[in-house]
């Protein structure tokens, strides 16, 4: 018996199936996705290596084989299923098999124990309550936050305590002196949270989640694994949904994950999982050690856990029995991997369900093209929540022409209904958060007149600015001189569309000198827990005004905030990018939403050049289903994804006309071997940034309906690269749908 091997060496020319004869020793004992320590090359180091299958007849010359050397003890043993996994990743979205690997196989080496701290609290439900009063008159509100939880929560983590109520350990220590509670160590089995289970109340469902939750469990108690899009309104109950659904699939014995956004891991969505599931539910995310992140995966495999909640990587949990997969707010772009290989959360779930006999749930208010669009044609099973399970009412939202505003000779970047409701809620002592919708860096031509934006003529994206007047296109490489004039209305107020948070907030404090302002960007987190210790001076409004980026309208909830201003929605709505209108929608539905979220009424001021584009319309509606007809009529003409399939080819080279060549070389391969196929070939273009460290880079986009066609040729493409020496200095990566452009 032959062990067919992957070494573990990240080397492209490496990247192949090697063949080692199986000793006696270890006959019946090794299996498909062990780690093993083998002998490689003249020397015969010892290596590791990934069993990925086994043969009874050897490819090489039986003399040149190899014996495997041991297993590797220190390591957790890996599922079959998911190696298999990485080589669907592998074929699916490029790069080696030891890169596909090393991401479904985060977890390799054992850790020491180590100490956990939690917090417990001494006091009784009355005494606590009286205390609580307390701490509300004497406006303390970090301490009244760190007892209201623990008088939810008896027993907390001080970590969850510490990242996700923004409480410092000052104030633990403040409430431990007064005999309020008491910080304990302790050697544990490490768990994000410890907690006792508790008791469920009763969940009253609304007709809408019931019949979601029935269908779900209609085609799941017959083994119909299937894919499901719960689209629902912010406040439907989704995560109710999910819960009951995870909460039968555990009843059978089976193991669920659900993957939400990092920024969206709050406090508040953990914590609901856990009043549910008690110790069975864990927690996986980039705040805990390697040692948590060992024990966690450990929990798993062993089967004490039934439920792990995290990010993109929780997707590859070593669960003996995978029963469900829920990725929550699924149109986030986190959930798409920057480094090779460029997987997506939602395609790769989607395979592992299938591979394990699992369902797949997607949820999200503002579903992505992709999965609606799936949905509609039939491949995921549409769930619609329309209603709201509670009372509470949406933002009122007012939307503001910012070249009226020119006209009327306001020029200042806050209309004048925004500075109105400023002034009413600093005198009513509420809170207000400003958005700079700032997504992408390179700025594009605009007019102030009339709102007309430069766009490409072929590529229906607007054009990025660049220096020297140049304007350019990041798809096809058309560009232009920047006009002097505006050619739409003749107004000499054109130019490049640029804002940032410091002039922002600079602003600001002129014009409300008395308000405590606070900004949040890149430049303001760039310390440790530099978010943590911004929101939490938000949270005990110790400031009226928050200024940020899109960091600040996601999984934040400030009940004192009953005003939100979208300062420039035009700057993610003529970003260089096909998805600009899907995202603007998002991001502005987002920000609507963070206002209003307490007992008092909320407003939101949308500020745009563009007052009649249908992504400010619907978003200021918050009407999802006129914003898809609108969009997918976009897409369709111009043959972008989801109607088409999109495959980015990104060169990169110190030598410029190395790199020139090399890609002329590889679009005529690719002309050749698409004869018979309808596949666009777009490039090479210039990427928004052409030159990094002096590394030139060039991108190349190939369009077609059949995403396996893609797949054949991205193959094709691997093969002659390999075979050709000229393209040993030049790098070429894959990435396909991209979510953003190179």
């Amino acid at each position: 018996m032959y062990a067919n091997v992957i070494v573990d060496i990240t080397h492209e020319k490496l990247d192949k199936i090697f063949q080692y004869r199986v000793p006696s020793r270890l006959e019946g004992e090794l299996s498909v996705g062990m780690e093993v320590m083998v002998p490689f090359g003249k020397g015969n180091r010892q290596t590791k290596g990934y069993v990925v299958g086994f043969s009874e007849i050897c490819d090489y010359d039986l003399s040149k084989v190899k014996e495997v050397g041991e297993i590797s003890r220190s390591s957790v043993a890996i599922e079959g299923k998911l190696v298999a996994l990485a080589a669907w990743m592998k074929e699916h979205y490029g790069g080696t098999m030891i890169q596909a690997l090393k991401t479904v196989l985060p977890i390799k080496q054992k850790e020491q124990a180590k100490m956990k701290k939690k917090v417990r609290l001494l006091l009784n439900e009355e005494e606590g309550r009286k205390k609580l009063d307390f701490y509300l008159n004497k406006n303390q509100r970090a301490r009244a936050r760190l007892l209201a939880a623990l008088l939810d929560e008896p027993v907390l983590d001080y970590e969850l305590i510490n990242k996700k109520l923004n409480i410092t350990l000052s104030v633990v220590r403040a409430l431990e002196e007064q005999g309020i509670l008491v910080l304990e160590s302790e050697q544990v089995f490490r768990n994000p949270v410890k907690q006792r289970t508790q008791e469920v109340k009763k969940i009253i469902f609304t007709e809408e989640q019931r019949k979601a939750i029935d269908i779900f469990w209609e085609d799941y108690r017959k083994k119909h694994y299937g894919t499901y899009l719960v689209h629902g309104v912010t406040g439907s109950g989704k995560t109710e949904v999910y819960i009951e659904m995870i909460r039968r699939v555990a009843e059978c014995g089976r193991q669920a994950i659900v993957l939400i956004p990092e920024i969206a891991l709050t406090f508040q969505t953990v914590m609901r999982f856990y009043r549910c599931f008690g110790d069975r539910v864990s927690i996986m995310n980039s705040r805990l050690s390697a040692g948590e992140r060992y024990d966690q995966m450990m929990r798993a495999k062993n089967g004490e856990v039934d439920v792990m909640i995290g990010p993109r990587s929780a997707l590859f949990t070593p669960f003996p029995n995978l029963g469900l997969i829920v990725i929550d707010e699924e149109h986030e772009g986190a959930y798409k991997s920057e480094q090779i290989p460029r997987y997506h959360a939602r395609e790769t779930a989607q395979a592992r369900a299938e591979m394990e006999g699992a369902s797949l749930v997607l949820g999200s208010a503002t579903p992505s093209l992709e999965s609606m669009y799936r949905a509609k044609s039939g491949e995921y099973r549409l769930l619609e929540l329309k209603n709201r399970s509670g009372q509470q009412t949406l933002a009122k939202v007012y939307t503001v022409n910012l070249c009226q505003e020119l006209k009327n000779g306001n020029r200042s970047i806050l209309s004048e209904k925004l500075q109105k409701l400023m002034e009413d809620r600093l005198q009513k002592k509420e809170q207000i958060m400003l958005f700079l919708n700032r997504r992408g860096y390179a700025g594009f031509v605009s007019c102030r007149g009339c709102g007309y934006v430069v766009k490409c003529p072929h590529c229906d994206v607007s054009l990025s600015f660049h220096r020297g007047g140049k304007m350019v296109c990041h798809y096809c490489g058309y560009e232009e001189r920047k006009p002097v004039i505006c050619p739409e209305c003749g107004s000499k107020h054109i130019g490049e569309f640029r804002a940032g948070t410091q002039q922002i907030e600079e602003i600001v404090k002129q014009r409300f000198p008395e308000a405590r302002v606070l900004r949040m960007d890149l430049d303001t987190t760039k310390e440790k827990n530099g978010h943590e210790k911004i929101l939490a001076a938000f949270a005990n409004e110790e400031a009226d005004i928050l200024v940020g980026t899109q960091m600040i309208v996601k999984g934040h909830d400030f009940p004192n905030v009953t005003l939100v201003g979208v300062l420039a929605a035009d700057m993610s709505l003529y970003s260089d990018d096909y998805r600009a209108g899907e995202r603007t929608f998002q991001l502005l539905t987002q920000a609507e939403g963070r206002a209003g979220r307490g007992t008092k009424e909320g407003e939101a001021v949308i500020q745009t050049y563009s007052p009649e584009h249908y992504a400010i319309t619907t978003a200021a509606a918050q009407d999802y289903e006129a914003f898809y007809r609108e969009e997918i009529r976009y897409r369709e003409l111009m043959g972008y994804p989801p109607v088409e399939n999109l495959l980015a080819v990104l060169a990169s080279c110190k030598d410029e006309a190395h790199l020139e060549k090399g890609c002329a070389y590889l679009k005529e391969y690719i002309l050749r071997i698409c004869k018979r196929e309808e596949v666009d070939v777009i490039g090479p273009a210039a990427p928004g940034i052409g030159k990094i460290n002096d590394i030139y880079r060039k991108v190349l986009y190939l369009k077609t309906e059949r995403y396996d066609t893609l797949v054949k040729i991205k193959n094709r493409l691997e093969q002659y690269i390999e075979l050709n020496s000229g393209f040993n200095t030049i790098r070429i990566q894959f990435d396909f749908n991209p979510m953003n452009v190179f």
